[in-house]
């Protein structure tokens, strides 16, 4: 991980660990009319008159569903997970809430994932990590992630204005690595290592987790923690089926430094510019104050 910034861990988790997530996934897509009606959800065979990207109000809303799911929440603490990365950020291991699935249509080029640096969006510590798992067999055809080597080792890096990606050729560090992947392959990266996603050129959709984890007693920014946008989604929202308490707000009960803290939140939202960032900084500043009130009761 020094060297290269990225870490293959080969076959970490089973088919016993993965498949249960993949079925729900699978059929919340089925419902959802992105996969072809006549063939098994898991086979994950596209209907491609459903393609959509992230960032679409059509994708969102089936992302949403996804996310809303209890055993989405709970891979990220699978206890082989934990063990590897606590040996990245030692024992004192958080675990971001807020994993992201990604839903990739193939023969899509708008849902292909462009060139970026993880610590662009997830601020806090730059020693974090982003593990990225398949919930199934990713071969490169059907749009594996690939790193390039050594990028952490230039800070962050010029982006095309505010899209957050690096101009395609732009990108400092040594050679692309990526390659087949298989269910239970586990590819770690630090937040500063630039990665992309190769075209899924495949039938069928890429279903994938990014999870990510640091030491909590390094920075974490409070957007990580919260829902930023203007819909008023809440944590409430997200555990209203779930059938266990188990993991709800455990980040709360975590001794966690804010970057930037309630005090600074408090002034970008009155004077951050551009202006229009104040509402967002507000509405975080909110909500953290929301997880306070949670944590108390």
């Amino acid at each position: 991980m020094r060297h290269h910034g990225y870490v293959l861990v080969r076959g970490l988790l089973s088919s016993a660990d993965l498949d249960p997530l993949l079925r729900e996934i699978t059929h919340v897509l089925a419902e959802e009319r992105w996969l072809v009606s006549d063939n098994d959800p898991v086979q994950r065979i596209a209907n491609p008159s459903a393609a959509c990207a992230d960032g679409e109000p059509a994708y969102k809303a089936v992302n949403d569903k996804v996310f809303q799911l209890q055993s989405f929440h709970k891979l990220p603490h699978h206890v082989l997970l934990q063990n590897v990365m606590k040996l990245l950020v030692g024992t004192e291991l958080f675990i971001h809430p807020k994993s992201a699935a990604r839903l990739v249509f193939p023969r899509f080029d708008r849902g292909t994932t462009k060139a970026h640096q993880d610590h662009t969006a997830v601020g806090g510590t730059e020693q974090s990590f982003t593990a990225w798992l398949p919930l199934h067999d990713c071969p490169i055809e059907q749009g594996v992630l690939r790193v390039k080597s050594g990028s952490h080792r230039f800070g962050l890096q010029p982006t095309a204005g505010k899209t957050g990606c690096i101009v395609n050729g732009t990108e400092q560090g040594d050679e692309w690595v990526g390659g087949d992947l298989s269910k239970g392959d586990l590819l770690i990266f630090h937040s500063l290592a630039v990665h992309e996603a190769l075209p899924n050129q495949s039938n069928r959709m890429r279903i994938s987790l990014d999870c990510r984890f640091q030491n909590y007693r390094q920075p974490v920014n409070p957007g990580a923690l919260v829902f930023t946008g203007r819909s008023g989604r809440s944590w409430s929202d997200v555990y209203r089926d779930w059938l266990s308490d188990e993991l709800k707000y455990y980040w709360t009960k975590l001794p966690l430094e804010l970057n930037p803290s309630k005090l600074q939140l408090a002034d970008l939202a009155a004077n951050a510019e551009p202006v229009e960032m104040r509402s967002r900084y507000g509405r975080i500043l909110e909500r953290i104050e929301q997880l306070s009130n949670v944590d108390a009761t």
